[in-house]
């Protein structure tokens, strides 16, 4: 997975996690299951930062992901 698939994957278990009761089992599960995708994301992002190759915001895929657009404004 990429570091933009990481993000939206957290983002959807976070999703789903609340449609359940809040301590459920399945709830609790998603939690932890989308802390493990964000941080994968931010190791990614992180990590292309530290590359040279600027913020991962000037790629198309981080931008798609959190809903910014080229010019800087909302999706």
């Amino acid at each position: 997975m990429t570091g933009p698939e990481h993000f939206r994957e957290a983002e959807e278990l976070l999703d789903f996690a609340s449609g359940f009761e809040t301590g459920s089992l399945i709830a609790t599960d998603a939690v932890a299951g989308a802390q493990v995708h964000a941080a994968l994301a931010h190791t990614a992002a992180t990590a292309l930062a530290g590359a040279g190759e600027g913020m991962p915001m000037g790629d198309k895929a981080w931008r798609a992901v959190v809903g910014v657009q080229s010019n800087g404004g909302a999706a």
